[in-house]
């Protein structure tokens, strides 16, 4: 079983970068250990959009999700003082996960624009409902103690850094066995003709249900672990339309090529974000902004295309030296 899975390359590339990256956490400074692990996090958000959007659908409302996510950590702590990372994880992905569901059997009978306003619309909902009512926090939010692990306290970060990394080396592999699957190949069938998979057989609405209830979990866990690192949530930077276009945004910096590719993006993101407002803090928008403009036009795949390009050029040139060192030789 193992042997299959890391016969996979895109596993095992995931699986060494994901290692690489754990070892050298412990040799980062403190800010850049926080952006790579809010990177992570929104990555596993930005892997259930790429779902859907190779599904041909785009949500504008999945802040919806991963603001569930990060209030139910500062719900469950609230209430009952719960500040272990797998209860809370649990937490996270049960309520997503659910509302999820429950949302999913009305917007999987709608596509295109109309499927993208409706989540949005959604998600604004839960917005209203958190800034306007005072037992949830209102517009201050909650903060979130530091996170345990079965009881033990660590004195660093880099204990929930490995942890975030851990979760979305799962996710990984969980979500590119789901797309070798015969339901994950649907993915793309859907999106290129409908009709044509009711004909053989299978049910798009539950197909698109399916990956819609995937894509919320993930939004969801990325949610808990953000509140976790953050040790904040407020309904602006975990509920608001804005952290929608965000995720949005990294999904197309990302480009849908690999499941890999939404942590590359989105660690690339919060570090262009940070450097752009140190550099230009009132107009650091212009710079993110031009930056996606400048991917749409030269890089419409996304950053992916670009790795895939310059690894497709490194083998070209692996072959020509192999193929002229044997007619030498002959």
């Amino acid at each position: 079983m193992i042997r299959s899975v890391f016969s996979d390359k895109t596993i095992l590339w995931a699986f060494v970068g994901f290692a690489i990256l754990s070892l050298i956490g412990t040799l980062l400074p403190n800010w850049v250990l926080n952006n790579a692990m809010f990177g992570l996090a929104r990555g596993l958000a930005v892997l259930g959009l790429l779902l859907m959007w190779r599904t041909g659908l785009i949500s504008f409302g999945h802040a919806l999700y991963f603001g569930l996510g990060a209030y139910a950590v500062a719900m469950l702590e609230k209430f009952t003082g719960t500040t272990d990372i797998f209860l809370r994880l649990l937490a996270a992905l049960i309520v997503a996960g659910g509302v999820g569901f429950v949302i999913g059997l009305v917007l999987r009978h709608y596509r295109g624009i109309f499927f993208a306003m409706l989540s949005l619309a959604f998600s604004m909902v839960l917005y209203g409902v958190l800034v306007k009512t005072e037992a949830l926090g209102s517009t201050d939010g909650f903060s979130v103690s530091q996170t345990t692990f079965l009881g033990w306290r660590p004195s660093s970060k880099y204990p929930l850094f490995l942890s975030i990394i851990a979760i979305c080396l799962l996710a990984t592999i969980g979500v590119q066995l789901y797309l070798r699957s015969a339901l994950g190949h649907l993915t793309t069938s859907v999106r290129d003709n409908e009709i044509r998979v009711e004909y053989l057989g299978y049910s798009v609405a539950r197909a698109v249900h399916v990956k819609y209830v995937i894509s919320c979990a993930l939004a969801g866990v990325a949610g808990a672990l953000i509140a976790m690192a953050l040790g904040q949530v407020d309904p602006d930077s975990m509920v608001n339309w804005t952290v929608s276009g965000e995720l949005v945004f990294i999904t197309i910096m990302s480009g849908p090529g690999s499941v890999v590719a939404p942590f590359i993006g989105a660690i690339t993101f919060e570090f262009l974000r940070t450097f752009a407002f140190e550099w230009a803090p009132h107009a650091w928008q212009l710079i993110v902004g031009g930056t996606l403009l400048g991917i749409i036009f030269f890089l419409p795949e996304g950053l992916w295309s670009l790795i895939r390009r310059l690894w497709t050029k490194k083998e070209r040139r692996r072959d020509r030296y192999t193929s002229s060192a044997g007619a030498r030789s002959a």
